[in-house]
């Protein structure tokens, strides 16, 4: 049945503001104030999880974080989904005003970035990764929304009531970037924020994170249109699916590291044990 009605989408440039040759998209906005929220959320953090970073080692962070998730979501993305692009045209590796970040490249990234300043700082590589789980959604959530000012990453074709014709029209699609920014920004905020609230043991809020990201991922893609250079692949997955399997994967089972590490410890804390052990003969 086809939709009495369609959600108009609204006209917004990509850019927005230019002087000269010097543009500010709205795309690369997200990503500053993505970076920014995230920072100021980890200071909280930092305060009240008592983890005793300095204010130079919150910034180094921070500093290695970007450096890490830019430089590994652009790579991961020309690796995965625009290789024979970026061979017919290298230097189009460094045109991200365009767009073509990949989430999977940048969580490489950003991880191996966050094990390296972790030596750095002295704080264990899992409880920083931890800060950085709880701040992730607010540039997943912001990053969404510059997909969908750019007009970019469309659902499939569908006749529900709140379909929209993209800017470069066709037939009504799923806005499945507001999709992926609710569940992927909103609902997983919400959640990484409760868990926030105490500590946790090291690597649980990274896998509640992965995990959630995973199974929000994967559902949504079903209604997502796959890359057009792409396709499907190995019958009716994305790439984007393929590639999150091993992010939920590992969500789970960090998830189900700590969660089997806490009983371990409180089942020994309390058993009684012999002060002084046996002697042999």
């Amino acid at each position: 049945m086809t939709a009495l009605a369609l959600l108009t989408y609204p006209q917004i440039d990509p850019i927005l503001f230019q002087v000269g040759p010097l543009a500010l998209r709205w795309y690369g906005l997200a990503y500053v104030l993505g970076f920014l929220g995230a920072a100021l959320l980890m200071r909280r953090l930092n305060h009240t999880w008592n983890m005793g970073m300095s204010g130079d080692d919150m910034l180094d962070v921070v500093l290695a974080a970007v450096v890490g998730l830019v430089v590994g979501a652009r790579l991961g993305y020309t690796v995965f989904y625009d290789f024979s692009g970026f061979i017919q045209n290298p230097l189009s590796l460094f045109a991200i005003w365009d767009g073509g970040m990949s989430f999977h490249g940048g969580l490489v990234g950003i991880l191996f970035a966050g094990w390296l300043i972790s030596r750095r700082v002295d704080v264990p590589f899992l409880r920083l990764a931890d800060m950085g789980a709880v701040g992730a959604p607010i540039g997943l959530f912001l990053g969404r929304l510059g997909n969908f000012v750019n007009g970019e990453l469309w659902g499939r074709t569908t006749d529900v009531a709140w379909a929209m014709v993209p800017p470069y029209g066709g037939t009504p699609r799923h806005p499945s970037q507001l999709y992926e920014a609710f569940l992927e920004g909103i609902v997983l905020f919400v959640v990484m924020l409760v868990l926030a609230r105490k500590r946790r043991p090291n690597g649980f809020q990274l896998g509640v994170m992965l995990t959630l990201y995973g199974v929000f991922r994967i559902a949504v893609e079903f209604v997502r249109e796959p890359d057009v250079q792409l396709g499907f692949i190995l019958g009716p997955f994305t790439m984007g699916q393929l590639l999150t399997i091993p992010v939920l994967a590992v969500g789970a089972w960090l998830v189900w590291r700590t969660r089997r590490g806490h009983r371990s410890s409180s089942a020994a804390s309390s058993d009684p044990v012999d002060a002084v052990e046996p002697e042999g003969d």
